[in-house]
């Protein structure tokens, strides 16, 4: 898997990463567990300051997903405010478990 961290840029987005954490989303256009898990992180982006969920079809970007040796949908990795990879689930995360993780990560300090 990639050590190096990604950007905003490399992964086509509009605006900065998250931040506090970007929950990266690889996901396949026929996936009913791939709604459920965008329905999940969309509702964690949306109630957490600082966290931004992202969307990726693995069709679209296979450039992505075998730099992530992503090897089923839903996949999700989260990335703290730098972009460096920090875990990643494999179908649907758990709530508590990604709402614990976010809690123990901060927000990047500005300079």
């Amino acid at each position: 898997m990639t050590s190096s961290p990604l950007t905003a840029d490399a992964l086509g987005l509009t605006g900065p990463l998250g931040e506090r954490a970007t929950l990266l989303q690889i996901s396949s256009g026929f996936c009913a567990p791939c709604r459920a898990a965008r329905g999940l992180l969309a509702r964690v982006a949306e109630t957490t300051p600082g966290v931004r969920h992202v969307d990726v079809d693995v069709a679209h970007d296979t450039e992505l997903a075998a730099r992530l040796e992503i090897t089923q949908t839903p996949t999700v990795v989260v990335l703290d405010a730098a972009g460096t990879v920090v875990t990643r689930y494999e179908g649907v995360p758990r709530l508590a478990a990604v709402r614990e993780l976010l809690d123990r990560m901060t927000p990047a300090v500005s300079s």
